[in-house]
């Protein structure tokens, strides 16, 4: 059993019935309409530079500009994607995915008092 925000503790049978509503199924396809082409993406890119390094690292060691090689733009540029996915999906969250969420708690809160 888990307490919710009031200190109440729900019975399993809540959380079951929660999960069989229509608004929790949406918001679980909400979240993984983001998720998923998001993991992929990332994943294709971390793959991409990680093949790069083991078959092409003479051109990772390209000079793109002074000193800076195509590999550390490529390095540089995996921090950059993972700060900029984190940042779309906080807002992502707060615009599609809290607003049920808060729905979903807000009814089954009042329905287990």
């Amino acid at each position: 059993m888990s307490p919710d925000r009031a200190g109440v503790t729900a019975g399993p049978d809540v959380w079951t019935t929660a999960e069989a509503s229509e608004d929790f199924r949406e918001l679980r396809a909400r979240l993984l309409r983001f998720v998923l082409p998001a993991t992929a993406g990332f994943l294709g890119w971390l793959f991409l530079f990680v093949g790069l390094s083991a078959w092409a690292p003479g051109l990772l060691g390209t000079r793109v500009l002074g000193d800076l090689t195509l590999a550390l733009v490529l390095a540089i540029g995996q921090f950059v994607t993972t700060f900029a996915i984190t940042a779309l999906y906080v807002r992502y969250a707060g615009r599609r995915l809290d607003p049920l969420a808060d729905e979903i708690r807000e009814r089954l809160e009042r329905g287990h008092r």
